[in-house]
């Protein structure tokens, strides 16, 4: 079975950091670009950081200069590396995934997977 599980979540004062893991999985043969959202309550879920498979990362407008993503392909792991944090990026993240894994009957299946989410608290 191929999953993503996050961890890294937690309380933290407004100024203070933290870091997500999200490690995938599995048979898993190949990983496509992986992505952090988050959700507040309330509110859609949007999108705050991606970096494909090479390495190249892109980040939403509010995270610049705070957030890193980062990924070790070796581990099938990508991690985002939270800093200055602000009460507003209060929110549970999630990460998500398109990748190739080999199945039971050793075919090569697609599948987009998510994880089950990390809550982040900033308190102000």
């Amino acid at each position: 079975q191929v999953q993503l599980v996050e961890s890294g979540g937690g309380l933290v004062q407004s100024g203070g950091s933290l870091r997500l893991s999200c490690a995938a999985s599995g048979t898993i043969f190949s990983i496509n670009a992986m992505v952090w959202y988050r959700q507040a309550p309330g509110k859609e879920r949007e999108l705050v950081a991606t970096i494909t498979s090479g390495s190249s990362a892109n980040y939403a407008d509010s995270v610049k200069g705070r957030f890193t993503i980062s990924r070790n392909n070796a581990k099938n792991t990508v991690y985002l590396q939270m800093n200055s944090l602000k009460p507003e990026d209060t929110a549970v993240y999630y990460c998500n995934t398109e990748l190739y894994y080999i199945d039971y009957a050793r075919a090569y299946r697609y599948l987009e997977v998510w994880g089950q989410g990390t809550l982040v608290t900033v308190s102000s």
